[in-house]
């Protein structure tokens, strides 16, 4: 009888194992209340000063009193976040700024191409490899060789000549 329900009780946990992982990092509590980060405040209501220049209304679009996090941040930085009629996303003032930034060429599907590089690297761990009970944040273990010691590179830097600025000493 002892035979059986330790067979049973490691059914359990194995099938246990096999639950879908929600992704590689775990950040959620298990509490299924409300994502209090996607609620967006709206602006104050406001009669405006001509009603002949009101938007048309779009069913189901945005309004004059929803928020723009992306703009608003933008703004806060001192940038501009707009989108001309030649489909950038950039205001003809940081013209400069992205000509130099893609001075060496650009790629148009990057964020294509970073996904499935991406998806190539999650493949590597699959998750027979190793047996865990509970939820792991697995983030750190699966990016692990990409991480950048900020003490090597500095050192690798002033070994090749160039001028570094001080760095706090490492920790022990």
């Amino acid at each position: 009888m002892g035979g059986t329900r330790a067979l049973i009780l490691g059914l359990v946990l194995v099938l246990a194992g096999c639950a879908n992982e929600k992704g590689i990092r775990v950040l959620s509590s298990g509490d299924e209340g409300p994502d209090e980060f996607a609620i967006l405040p709206t602006k104050e209501l406001s009669a405006p000063s001509s009603y002949a220049s009101l938007p048309e209304p779009t069913p189901g679009g945005t309004n004059l009193a929803d928020v723009d996090p992306l703009a608003e941040g933008a703004a806060a930085l001192g940038g501009n976040r707009v989108t001309t009629a030649s489909g950038t996303s950039f205001p003809a003032t940081d013209s400069a700024l992205v000509s130099y930034a893609s001075r060496n060429g650009t790629s148009p599907n990057i964020r294509a191409q970073l996904a499935q590089d991406d998806e190539a690297i999650r493949g590597q761990f699959n998750r027979f490899v190793s047996w865990r009970l509970g939820s792991n944040d697995r983030y750190n273990e699966i990016y692990s060789r990409f991480h950048l010691n900020a003490y090597r590179e500095l050192a690798r830097w002033r070994r090749a000549g160039v001028k570094t600025p001080t760095a706090p000493t490492p920790p022990q």
